[in-house]
């Protein structure tokens, strides 16, 4: 069982709810791929906060974050940013992986691929 305290801080919830409510246009498109268990019936929650990063997309059984990354994430300081949060996260046991916006609607099968290529073996 997963530490609860890691997992959807209620000083995050307005937040979470925000982003919920706010998609970008590229989370809104990889969310109809993730949402209902479409993805190799793995469960997707959007939108989850693990300590007080908010994770874009994470699925529980795989300790999986999908995260996507915008124009802002380009400059020196929310790259660095960016790399601790991983860092961090890997420390705690899960994988992260990022795409850039674009290649969401560029190529959307590579990155459900990529995403179903972390998941573990099904039972």
């Amino acid at each position: 069982m997963e530490n609860k305290k890691l997992h959807s801080l209620p000083i995050l919830k307005e937040k979470r709810k925000a982003l919920r409510k706010n998609l970008t246009p590229a989370e809104a498109t990889l969310w109809t791929a993730l949402k209902n268990s479409q993805l190799q019936n793995r469960k997707f929650i959007r939108q989850h906060s693990i300590e007080h990063y908010i994770a874009d997309f994470y699925c529980p059984t795989e300790k999986l974050i999908v995260e996507l990354d915008g124009q802002v994430h380009f400059d020196s300081a929310a790259a660095e940013y960016d790399a601790q949060r991983t860092k961090r996260l890997n420390e705690l046991g899960f994988t992260v992986v990022r795409f850039e916006n674009k290649l969401v609607f560029q190529d959307m099968p590579s990155v459900l691929n990529h995403i179903v290529s972390h998941f573990k073996p099904q039972k």
